[in-house]
């Protein structure tokens, strides 16, 4: 009899996920379909891996997911947890018949045009914003609600192709669209993240936290760090706020990444949410501080497994906070100078130090390939910023750049016989 085949796709290096411990490959048939740079994270116990040039590939993958199940028979199970191959993975759940989200569950806490209208639609607060398919459309939006405006896709993420535009004369430089994009009033005041799990109709586990800069920001070459809140008062508005805003966009079990503006007084308007583990660092610091692994929920909830945990009593933890330094050069670059910061800042725990040779390689997870990456712990926001300000104000990373880099090129090659 063959063993349940469980196909995974990702492109991550890091374990961000750690997939031997969510299914047993031993008892089960687990394959992977991978890019060459997100080799790192398949298993030593994987059956199969299977390569494509990009995860969000459809038509490459569902090749790899076909010639996968030619050999260990159809899959069981299809999970894909990148928030770029999230629909790739409902798409091929629905084509297989396996359990799990599927697209139209998934679209909403993806196509960011779609999601704003059903937090409009629900009366919540959420900044002015329309479809933007031509110049023409995006100044008369502007001449409806002021300048400057954001100009993004609908269907982006880390900020690629974001654009703040402050006037008229920057419409000059606005490209023809290559796809769905939506324009949105700016909003100056500072932005939250929320990452937890949602079930039940319920908040079951959820931290907020400030982002230091923003992700446009880091896009533009500055550090981006964040810093979980641990005043109360402004995290149950935060919270309250949270649900609010999932209750509009879904009633499914969803480990979830969501963004918001909080203003001085700490009202807070809708940005953006994700139906996926956070990005940066934020998988990791749940596993080492939070002790509560959500990428293994996000797991479980592609592969259809009901959701049991219980509520979050919000004490007892330490505040969690990352950095990211990006890239000393335009990717792929190599690295030629690198310093450890773990022994001089208190409060820093972990860090990824690209060492000195090594290339940064133009891979598409792209808050995972950067200049450094490091984790924080500490007793309180005060003291994880303070610990964030020392390490951007004292690490050094110098790189230079490289022509050409053989990262995720390879297709159709299976790297693991059984």
């Amino acid at each position: 009899m063959r063993r349940p085949h469980i196909v995974v796709v990702t492109r991550w290096r890091e374990r961000y996920a750690e997939f031997d411990r969510y299914a047993d490959h031993a008892r089960n048939c687990v394959t992977y379909v991978a890019t060459e740079v997100g080799l790192g994270s398949v298993p030593p116990s994987a059956t199969d891996v299977w390569l494509v040039p990009a995860t969000d590939d459809l038509d490459a993958v569902r090749a790899g997911v076909h010639a996968l199940a030619t050999r260990y028979g159809p899959p069981a199970r299809i999970v894909a947890l990148k928030e770029d191959d999230l629909l790739i993975g409902a798409r091929l759940r629905e084509e297989w018949q396996c359990p799990g989200p599927r697209w139209a569950d998934l679209l909403p806490l993806r196509d960011k045009l779609l999601m704003n209208s059903r937090v409009a639609a629900h009366g919540l607060p959420i900044d002015a914003f329309a479809a933007a398919p031509d110049q023409s459309a995006i100044r008369g939006f502007a001449d409806r609600h002021g300048w400057p405006v954001i100009l993004k896709p609908t269907m982006g993420s880390a900020s690629e192709g974001v654009r703040r535009l402050d006037g008229p004369g920057d419409l000059a430089t606005v490209e023809p669209a290559t796809g769905p994009r939506l324009v949105q009033s700016f909003n100056p005041n500072p932005v939250y993240h929320v990452d937890g799990l949602f079930a039940q109709s319920r908040l079951v586990r959820w931290r907020a936290a400030r982002y230091l800069n923003t992700c446009l920001d880091f896009r533009g070459g500055a550090p981006l760090g964040s810093v979980e809140e641990d005043n109360s008062q402004l995290a149950a508005r935060i919270g309250r706020a949270t649900l609010a805003f999932l209750r509009a966009l879904t009633g499914r079990p969803t480990v979830f990444h969501l963004e918001m503006f909080v203003d001085p007084a700490g009202g807070c308007r809708f940005l953006e949410a994700g139906a996926r583990v956070g990005g940066g660092e934020t998988a990791l610091l749940w596993r080492d501080v939070h002790g509560f692994d959500l990428a293994q929920r996000a797991f479980a909830i592609q592969c259809g497994t009901p959701v049991e945990d219980t509520a979050d009593a919000m004490a007892g933890h330490d505040v969690a906070g990352h950095l990211l330094v990006p890239a000393p050069a335009g990717r792929p670059c190599r690295i030629t100078a690198s310093t450890s910061m773990l022994a001089s800042v208190p409060g820093l725990y972990a860090e990824d130090v690209p060492a000195v040779g090594s290339v940064v390689p133009a891979a598409d997870s792209y808050y995972e390939h950067v200049g450094g990456r490091f984790r924080f712990r500490a007793s309180s926001t005060r003291a994880v910023m303070a610990a964030i300000a020392q390490t951007v104000a004292d690490y050094g990373v110098t790189g230079e750049p490289l022509d050409a880099v053989a990262a995720g090129s390879a297709s159709g090659h299976r790297l693991v016989e059984h």
